[in-house]
């Protein structure tokens, strides 16, 4: 077998056997990445907390067959101790765990910038600056626009045209009234202006908007994901989903994980 290090973001994880677990992480070189850790349901492990959900780690591998082991493992940061203490980051930290695992479909495809948006909204998330909610449909949007599937929000995503009325999740994001298909959602003044700004990474925008505002782009950005990953993100279902609509799709998944 051959070794390599890497530093990753570990995702999950699962049990295997009686004293080993199963590690998904998403590494900054190799992409994700399915490692066995021997022994370290064992109290003596010497891996402990090190291979647990939000941790950002340094890694190294033998690679398998089928699993790769993990021989070494090192914590870079320890997201997760400010993430687990508070209910709303822990529900949108699991979120953006359970994305970033379905975005990144294939194991060892390098998947850089999903890995960088991963670490960057983690540390946003723990250091508690802005509203859980909007770090999850921040890190939600801009890792949709990295796998090529960033809505239109400025211009009508059928026309071009920037005098945009609604919001249609089929076709791909605003629409004018033109082409505004039936039950299209109209937003509130500001939702589409707080998702361009979320993109766009303009938090003086996002932390100034309004509940209503962030309400229907939770619910917005929500099904725009679903609809484009053709199954519910599990944990999204936990996250805050009061959110008022003027008007729903009905071809759009419902908003925060209807999937079974």
């Amino acid at each position: 077998m051959s070794l390599y290090r890497d530093e990753g973001v570990v995702l999950r994880t699962q049990k295997l056997g009686e004293a080993d677990r199963i590690i998904t992480i998403l590494t900054k070189r190799t992409g994700k990445v399915r490692g066995v850790a021997k022994g370290i349901r064992r109290t003596t492990s010497r891996f402990g907390a090190r291979l647990e959900p939000f941790t950002h780690v340094d890694l190294q591998l033998h690679a398998g067959r089928s699993l790769d082991v993990i021989t070494q493992a090192e914590t870079l940061h320890p997201y997760g101790q400010a993430i687990v203490r508070d209910y709303a980051r822990y529900t949108a930290g699991m979120a953006m765990l359970e994305t970033a695992d379905r975005l990144a479909a294939a194991e060892k495809e390098p998947a850089l910038r999903l890995f960088l948006l991963l670490v960057g909204g983690l540390r946003t998330l723990a250091e508690g600056a802005h509203e859980p909610r909007l770090v999850l449909d921040a890190f939600l949007l801009r890792s949709l626009a990295v796998a090529g599937y960033a809505p239109a929000l400025t211009a009508c995503a059928r026309c071009g045209g920037e005098a945009v009325q609604a919001f249609a999740i089929a076709a791909g994001g605003a629409v004018c009234g033109a082409c505004r298909p039936p039950g299209a959602a109209v937003p509130a003044p500001g939702t589409l202006e707080l998702m361009n700004a979320l993109l766009r990474g303009d938090w003086a925008t996002a932390d100034g908007s309004e509940p209503r505002q962030r309400s229907e782009c939770s619910g917005f950005v929500a099904r725009y994901l679903q609809w484009h990953l053709e199954h519910g993100i599990r944990s999204l279902r936990h996250v805050e989903r009061d959110w008022p609509l003027r008007r729903a799709e009905p071809d759009a998944a419902p908003a925060y994980g209807a999937h079974g």
